[in-house]
């Protein structure tokens, strides 16, 4: 009888092992990461309203600039909102915990020194990004993919100009590595290392799971304090950061790869996500879950136009974008910390010019979707819109005739 107890809990905890390195160690197609981030956009829409990025790299800014004395800078009258308290800032921790969680549980994480160069083009990309944002009134997070998933049109006014600032930012990338290489130092001779007080790598694993579970009793002690929305918000960038991590799931390379190598493995899970948010957005939208205009303040056409461009010059030089460079940074890449600095830095003062100035209307207002085509048509154009943008990507793959050559 013993003997089956022992084969029986055996048993069980090799499936648990196994279900373990499934979930947590095992790569991630990208299309699955799509599928599961189009759910939890559509959950976030209904939590409190549709994902964004950059206003909690905003918050993150505001901090600093109250705390220097500079917060007439970002137009601050009092103390901006504490970090663990600001729902987009929760969440964009939720994103680099998570990320950072999931690489420990697979080993992967580590820091390393890069070249000088590129911390500086790690903050100058993050600062370009800054300012495309405030010009858009959204990173490519929230002024692309959402606005196109719940129907703002100026999301696809930042689309062509992302692709345009992409389009420079590889030009710019090809002329560097021809005309400016980076020097790689000799390595020289060290030391034996001495054997560390802790295996790190044997750590890791249970630190990530550590970091799983703190984020979800997060929910409890936020609920405790009257703060369950709050929690939510964590909850939900764990997973993005989870999902983002195990993926490889970068927004960026949706629009650097097709002028790089013609790669069109991310469009395809960008579009199989976006088919799934808009199509969520929609029953939200219709059956009035949420207010029908909710999320519908991209400048268009001009302002998404230009901030489009300059955001996406700025994430192929840094290497990133707003997501990818929270579960980056999660990861332990130092040139995205500068990234994330650069955008920080930047981005409340530029924010505060664009509202408070004539700037602000100029650049346009955000428009509706279905006000223009009404909901009889709009999901037939919509339908049309990711079928062409698939034939393109899919042709410029077979034949590379967006891709840059050298």
């Amino acid at each position: 009888m013993e003997t089956t107890k022992t084969g029986l809990w055996g048993e069980t905890w090799k499936e648990i092992r196994k279900g373990c390195h499934f979930i947590f160690i095992r790569d991630m197609p990208m299309w699955v990461a799509g599928i599961g981030l189009g759910i939890l956009a559509i959950l976030i829409f209904l939590w409190r309203y549709p994902w964004g990025i950059s206003s909690g790299y905003g918050n993150w800014g505001n901090q600093l600039y109250y705390y220097l004395g500079l917060g007439k800078l970002a137009g601050l009258k009092e103390a901006p909102l504490a970090p663990w308290i600001h729902p987009v800032s929760v969440m964009n921790l939720g994103m680099i915990f998570g990320s950072m969680g999931a690489s420990m549980m697979k080993r992967q994480f580590s820091t390393y020194r890069a070249p000088g160069r590129e911390y500086v083009k790690g903050f100058l990309g993050g600062a370009l990004m800054g300012i495309g944002s405030s010009f858009a009134n959204g990173c490519i997070e929230g002024g692309f993919y959402t606005a196109v998933g719940v129907y703002s049109l100026g999301g696809f006014a930042m689309m062509i100009g992302l692709a345009a600032g992409s389009y420079l930012g590889v030009k710019y990338l090809i002329w560097e590595m021809l005309h400016w290489p980076v020097k790689i130092p000799t390595p020289k001779p060290v030391a034996s290392p001495k054997t560390p007080l802790i295996n790190w790598s044997k750590a890791y694993p249970y630190i990530g799971a550590g970091i799983y579970i703190a984020i979800c009793l997060s929910f409890y002690v936020y609920t405790a304090f009257d703060k369950t929305l709050i929690g939510g918000m964590a909850f939900f960038g764990l997973w993005i950061g989870f999902f983002m991590q195990r993926a490889r799931f970068c927004l960026q390379r949706t629009f650097r790869n097709p002028f790089m190598t013609g790669d069109y493995e991310m469009v395809k899970a960008v579009i199989l996500s976006l088919i799934i948010y808009s199509t969520g957005s929609a029953v939200i939208k219709y059956g009035f879950f949420q207010p029908d205009t909710h999320g519908i303040d991209h400048r268009f056409w001009l302002g998404s136009l230009v901030g489009g461009t300059i955001f996406g010059l700025g994430m192929v030089i840094a290497g990133a974008c707003a997501s990818s460079g929270l579960w980056r940074a999660g990861e332990g890449n130092t040139k995205i910390w500068l990234a994330i600095v650069g955008f920080c830095s930047v981005y409340p003062p530029f924010k505060f010019a664009v509202q408070n100035t004539a700037l602000g209307p100029f650049l346009g207002k955000g428009i509706y979707v279905v006000d223009i085509f009404s909901w009889t048509w709009t999901p037939i154009l919509y339908l049309a819109f990711f079928i062409v943008w698939y034939l393109l990507a899919a042709y410029n793959a077979k034949t590379e005739k967006f891709v840059i050559s050298f």
